[in-house]
């Protein structure tokens, strides 16, 4: 295996890391939430009186953070090799997926794993498993 050394950035992925997990934790502490995107989006669909704001500042500060980079001159770069088609289906798989897995990578993989859930363990284990599988299936067995 080789190392793309000119994407290789330990120290802000640790940076990154440290930050996600501070923010989990001051959710889960502060407000008894979990940092899931899925359930803090969904709830905007069926929401109860006072429970609404928290969730619309966690989603503005999900789609601000680009564009703040923006304005600071240090956009993201995003390449995705797919139509729209692909990625409106692979959105609407994930949607289904995150239902019936009772939750998304980040309430399962970050919150979940930090609170020694068994489910989290066995939803992230299970998330990895396909996500492998998936890559090797499209680079190996049908050469893309």
């Amino acid at each position: 295996m080789l190392i793309d050394l000119g994407h290789f950035t330990p120290g802000l992925s640790l940076t990154g890391g440290i930050v996600i997990g501070a923010a989990a934790a001051v959710l889960i502490l502060f407000n008894g939430r979990v940092a899931g995107i899925s359930g803090i989006a969904g709830g905007l669909l069926g929401w109860r009186p006072g429970d609404i704001n928290w969730r619309i500042a966690f989603l503005l500060g999900l789609v601000g953070a680009p564009v703040i980079a923006r304005l600071l001159d240090k956009p993201a770069h995003v390449e995705i090799e797919a139509n729209w088609g692909v990625v409106l289906a692979a959105g609407f798989l994930v949607g289904i997926g995150t239902r019936y897995a009772s939750g998304c990578t980040s309430g399962h993989g970050v919150c979940g794993l930090s609170r020694g859930s068994v489910r989290s363990l066995v939803a992230t284990a299970t998330f990895m498993i396909a996500g492998f599988l998936t890559v090797f299936v499209q680079r190996h067995l049908l050469g893309g």
